[in-house]
């Protein structure tokens, strides 16, 4: 077996043993998703006729999936520099490649179950969200969004030196910006300033590709937009990850 293949099931192993991350990754933002599409069940965002949940569920998937990738990473970074696994895995015959490569797997194979689970419940007939012709676009806005917020994730887990910190820096990252972002809340019902605000975070691109893929809400031109967006802070935030990366807690 190679080293990415046992790499690989070690953290899958690890993820599904732990009941916590579980309900953390799933079930909490899947909250959120339920009690919005029941709070505002047929009512519309704006004069177009739209329906909320056709606004909420593509918003609330890319925080989940946001925050799960941030939050993954962070941790895993932050535990094994502490406890000198990194060091560990620097002097051992495992390449580098197939360690960061097990975990980009296991990060993008959770986002995308994420995005399943997430988009069969907004379908159920008690919500009714309306899946556009182009929601197969979404697979690779997902896994670009996830490899953005990994990179952010890699630089809290670099910084952060105990799981509370992990919480703190990430919490003051995400929750933010998902209000800011239009996650939750329409973006037409925020000031201009905010409007223009909300552009320089990822999770806006993040967003208005998603909502473009799944319900129509957007063109091609859209999609690309977001895209080129994402990859823009993929590559500005993983070079300052390579730059701010540790391998142990004394270098």
């Amino acid at each position: 077996m190679s080293a990415f293949s046992a790499l690989s099931q070690a953290g899958y192993r690890a993820h599904v043993r732990d009941k916590t991350t579980l309900f953390f990754v799933f079930a909490f933002p899947l909250m959120f998703l339920v009690v919005f599409g029941l709070l505002f069940q047929g009512e519309t965002v704006d004069e177009s006729g739209k329906k909320y949940i056709d606004y909420t569920a593509p918003g609330v998937m890319s925080w989940g999936i946001a925050n799960a990738a941030v939050f993954g990473i962070g941790f895993v970074l932050m535990q094994w520099r502490r406890d000198d696994i990194l060091r560990l895995i620097r002097m051992s015959p495992a390449p580098l490649t197939a360690v960061l490569g097990s975990r980009y797997l296991l990060a993008v194979a959770i986002g995308l179950a994420q995005a399943v689970l997430f988009l069969s419940v907004a379908l159920l007939p008690v919500f009714g969200m309306t899946l556009a012709g182009t929601w197969p676009l979404a697979v690779p806005i997902v896994v670009l969004g996830i490899t953005a917020f990994l990179a952010i994730g890699a630089i809290v887990g670099s910084y952060a030196r105990t799981p509370e910190s992990v919480a703190a820096i990430a919490n003051c990252l995400i929750v933010p910006m998902a209000f800011l972002s239009g996650s939750f809340f329409p973006l037409d019902s925020m000031p201009e300033w905010l409007r223009t605000l909300s552009r320089i975070f990822p999770l806006r691109y993040f967003n208005d590709g998603l909502s473009a893929a799944i319900t129509g809400d957007g063109s091609g031109r859209d999609m690309l937009v977001s895209c080129g967006g994402l990859a823009a802070y993929t590559l500005v935030f993983g070079l300052i990850a390579m730059k701010t990366f540790r391998w142990s807690d004394n270098s």
